[in-house]
């Protein structure tokens, strides 16, 4: 809560200096043009890479896997958009960092880490079990429940094991 606190007063008052001085070197309206500029890139920017990750999001699921790096660049994509949308230069710097590919693959990886920490902290794992966890991956399975009558093939147990009921029928 202190830390939000001290964002919240410190970086509007950072902002402000930095406009009124690049308005001292440039003059007011270069820099009320130079603001608008760079929101106008953002935006497309913006809208570019995040159609881009969804494109990416949506063949990871299709393939059955799960999408965790794009998971974390959409949000990253999202985070950056809102910094382009606060007026000033430091947040618009900071959101076109997040939204370009390769300065977001380095806070993707810092976000990987924070969110491993995270886990370990809240949750207790072992570090081993923290990263299996995070990198698990799905995959699609059709269920023979989908066919019926006398042409479905009856299902062993995958492992051979009396007690192994995960390849074998319900026919209960």
């Amino acid at each position: 809560m202190p830390l939000l606190l001290l964002l919240l007063i410190v970086v509007p008052l950072a902002e402000l200096w930095v406009i009124l001085r690049t308005a001292d070197v440039i003059g007011a309206v270069p820099t009320i043009l130079l603001l608008l500029g760079v929101s106008i890139v953002g935006g497309w920017l913006l809208k570019r890479e995040g159609l881009a990750t969804w494109k990416r999001l949506r063949a990871t699921l299709a393939r059955g896997e799960l999408p965790s790096s794009e998971a974390i660049d959409g949000a990253l994509i999202v985070l950056g958009g809102a910094l382009l949308l606060t007026p000033g230069f430091l947040t618009d710097a900071v959101g076109l960092l997040l939204i370009f590919p390769a300065t977001r693959a380095m806070a993707r990886r810092y976000a990987r880490t924070v969110i491993r920490w995270k886990a370990f902290k809240r949750f207790g794992f072992k570090s081993e079990a923290a990263r299996r966890i995070y990198e698990t991956r799905a995959r699609r399975v059709r269920s023979s429940r989908t066919r019926s009558g006398p042409e479905a093939p009856e299902l062993a147990p995958s492992s051979g094991r009396p007690d192994d009921e995960v390849g074998s029928r319900d026919t209960g």
